[in-house]
This record gives structure tokens, C-alpha cells and sequence, in this order.
């Protein structure tokens, strides 16, 4: 069993990434697997200097040591334009000139190319054909997940038109390099994963499982994120992180370990976990910087699942 971590390094980490982080973590030791890491930096624009070094120490100091070498994205251009090639020769990709004016009729679903207007010069990007019929998946937390990819998704962008990667391709690509069988990743992706699925099978490549955990949101019911300013975990006690993250994801209290440093308290907890007791919904409103761990509490709601 092979689970992996993927934080992009556009900030530094917080309580929704460490969410993510934990609970990966936890279910991966708990199936006696190894844990990955992957820095996922593949959009220079939004990245900030020294985030990726910020985000492996917040890990490591909150006890989630990664198995093996870091893998990083910007290494791995030719490895993308590989599968992008393999894709082209075998008619399931194609070049596409449509801006976004072009697919704003159909709510930025693109089905077919539109006309590029006479003397109009547009960078290209590619897409990935997606098949008709309905792609789904079986989530430990969430039951059955499928969508109509064609009438719902349209066709998926692999590169786009400034010469940047997408998160797609470029993800599917490197799970399979890195041998990774369980992805354990936040709800926000859940509408990703039927897209990559059908990547998996267009390139030949496994199809991990998926499970998806609950996000952790903000007073207003929000996804927290760093482009909304979510505040960063790097300097908190990393005790009242994990217990709160254990507590986030349906773990009762009384399980958690004494504490004896973040590796060794963390080692244990991986044997008490119980991802059948991780729930749907997720925990509302940032926790304070509460120098009394025990006494945080997260608001869940209990949802049965099956371990996956």
C-alpha cells in the first residue's frame, strides 16, 4: 500500500492542508504503507519563494515523516509531454485554439471547437477527448461518485495555452510513476477524480483507490485555502494540531495517545485510527491558538464507512 502527500507551494500550511496531511498520514500507516511526498509546483505564477522548504518543515515537525525522496513536478516536463505524446497518436488529444469567450455558451464546457475568427493569432493549448458515458468510483466516505464527463466536464485541458502543465495529467502521471494504490486527499476534489480515472484508462496506467476526506471550513461554511488568507499552522504546538485534526477527522478523544513527542504519540495513533469513523462533513471556524490541546474539540458528523 503506497499513499502520498501533494501540497502545492503557494504558502504555507494550514488547518486544511494539515487536514489532508494528517489524514493521509494516518491512513497509510494504519495499512502498514509508506507515505509519499510530492511538491506539486507546476504553476510559477502563484508559487512563493521558500513555501516548499516552510511546508516539509511544518511536516516534519508535526512528526509526518515522508517515505523516500521528495518527488517534485518541475523535474518532470519530459515525463508529461511523454504521456501528452502518447495521447496524441492515439487520437484521444487534440490541439485547441477556444478562449474562454469562445465556451462561455456552454458555461465553460468544451465539446467542440469553435472557428478561430480570420487574422486572429491564439497560443494553443491540448485537451483530452473524454468518452461518453458516465465515470465513477466507490468512496469509502462519500458512497458512489460518477459524472456524465462528456456533457458535464467537457474536454479537459492537459497543457494550456501559456506552456503550463495542468493539475490532470500531471498528477495521474506521477501517481503511477510513484507506485501510489490509495489516494486519501480533501473533498474538493471529488469532481477531479472521474476525469483522472478516465486519464488512467486512455494512458493504460492502474487506477488507485480514492478516499476523501472532510474540509475543514471557515465561520461562513467556506472551504479554508490560501488564496483566502486561511491562517498558517507552522508556528502552532503541534500537539493541539494533530489532536485537533485526530478529533476533525471522527476519531474519538479517549483514542488519542499520551503524548510523547509528535513521531512516537503519532506511531501510535496510526494503530488506533479508524477510517470508518471518518465523516462527510468537516469542522467550521479557525481553532485559536489554544495552548491547552486537550481540551480543543472539533464539530463533525459521525458518518460509517468502510475502510478502503
Amino acid at each position: 500500500m503506497v499513499g502520498r502527500f501533494a501540497p502545492s507551494p503557494t504558502g504555507p500550511l494550514h488547518w486544511g492542508s494539515a487536514l489532508a496531511a494528517v489524514g493521509s498520514w494516518l491512513h497509510a500507516r494504519h495499512l502498514g504503507g509508506r507515505w509519499l511526498l510530492r511538491i506539486e509546483d507546476l504553476d510559477p505564477p502563484r508559487e512563493r519563494p521558500g513555501a516548499a522548504a516552510a511546508q516539509q518543515a511544518t511536516l516534519a515537525r508535526l512528526g509526518l515523516v515522508h517515505d523516500g525522496e521528495v518527488v517534485v513536478q518541475s523535474d518532470r516536463h519530459a515525463r508529461y509531454r511523454e504521456a501528452l505524446d502518447r495521447l496524441l497518436d492515439a487520437g484521444l488529444a487534440f490541439a485547441c485554439r477556444c478562449s474562454r469567450a469562445d465556451l462561455a455558451a456552454s458555461a465553460g464546457v468544451h465539446r467542440a471547437c469553435a472557428p478561430v475568427p480570420a487574422g486572429a493569432h491564439r497560443m494553443r493549448s491540448f485537451r483530452f477527448r473524454v468518452p461518453e458515458g458516465a465515470v465513477g468510483f466507490d468512496d469509502p466516505v462519500h458512497g458512489r461518485f460518477e459524472q456524465d464527463l462528456r456533457r458535464d466536464v467537457g474536454d479537459v485541458v492537459l497543457r494550456r495555452a501559456d506552456g503550463l502543465w495542468a493539475y490532470q495529467l500531471a498528477v495521474v502521471v506521477d501517481d503511477a510513476a510513484q507506485g501510489v494504490t490509495h489516494v486519501v486527499r480533501g473533498a474538493d476534489l471529488l469532481d477531479s477524480t472521474p476525469r483522472q480515472i478516465a486519464l488512467q484508462r486512455a494512458l493504460g496506467l492502474p487506477t488507485p483507490r480514492y478516499l476523501h476526506l472532510p474540509l475543514w471550513l471557515d465561520a461562513d461554511g467556506r472551504k479554508l485555502s490560501k488564496s483566502e488568507s486561511a491562517a498558517p499552522i507552522d508556528a502552532l504546538p503541534a500537539e493541539g494540531v494533530l489532536r485537533r485534526c485526530w478529533a476533525a477527522l471522527g476519531q474519538p478523544d479517549g483514542a488519542f495517545p499520551a503524548w510523547r513527542g509528535a513521531e512516537t504519540t503519532l506511531a501510535a495513533a496510526a494503530a488506533a485510527f479508524d477510517p470508518g469513523r471518518i465523516p462527510r462533513q468537516g469542522p467550521r471556524g479557525v481553532p485559536p491558538a489554544d495552548p491547552h490541546p486537550r481540551a480543543a474539540t472539533a464539530r463533525t458528523e459521525p458518518q460509517a464507512g468502510a475502510t478502503p
